[in-house]
């Protein structure tokens, strides 16, 4: 079942307007696409906040509009805690898109056992697949990783009409001895080599120098 937002038409437009809708607990966005007109709209803000919690994409606007909507942007305060504003573009049910879903690694692989560390290499991904049939998330399952063993875009499962949108070689998670985790973030203790000085002058040219 898809989530439901209240929307309510909004006629003002402006930076003065979009603060009144902010102070009355609701958030700004704006319903584009299908050829046609945009619509400025107001959404509650707790709807809203439990919608992007959720990791839903695909919703249905109720109220001023009826519509479904795929959300296309949320654009965040500074600090990343309020929602300030909200893209949505119209699409039907069984409309192809585009979207990015999170990469979550599924299981204790053997390699962490033997002594290895699992990495998440993508942490996001972008998929193709029908509007009603947006995954909330992409799962890596790593049971079976050795060290020195990787998970690739071929290698993970996705549901009926997904397609990864990355190339089969791309390596999704992979399982690294602690050794060479080590290596890459830099031996401790490892003096770093003085820079050559361009230009400097020895003391017997500085000598020299002061003679001539």
């Amino acid at each position: 079942m898809r989530a439901v937002l209240k929307a309510a038409i909004r006629t003002e437009v402006g930076s003065n307007a979009v603060k009144k809708v902010r102070k009355s607990g609701n958030i700004p966005a704006v319903l584009y696409g299908h050829g046609e007109q945009n619509v400025n709209l107001s959404l509650a803000d707790d709807e809203v906040n439990a919608v992007i919690r959720h990791g839903s994409k695909l919703v249905d606007l109720r109220g001023d509009v009826t519509d479904t909507a795929l959300i296309r942007d949320v654009q965040w305060s500074t600090y990343g805690t309020n929602v300030l504003h909200v893209d949505l573009a119209r699409v039907s049910a069984e409309e192809r898109v585009r979207v990015t879903v999170p990469v979550e690694v599924r299981g204790i692989a053997i390699g962490s056992r033997e002594g290895g560390v699992v990495e998440l290499v993508l942490h996001d991904v972008e998929v193709e697949c029908p509007a009603a049939s947006i995954p909330e998330k992409i799962e890596a399952r790593v049971h079976d990783l050795h060290v020195g063993q990787s998970l690739k875009s071929a290698d993970i499962t996705l549901a009926e009409g997904v397609r990864l949108l990355l190339d089969p070689d791309e390596i999704i998670v992979h399982c690294v001895g602690r050794q060479l985790e080590e290596e890459e973030e830099g031996a401790p203790g490892a003096e770093a080599a003085e820079p050559e000085v361009i230009g400097r002058k020895g003391k017997a040219e500085e000598e020299e120098g002061e003679e001539s």
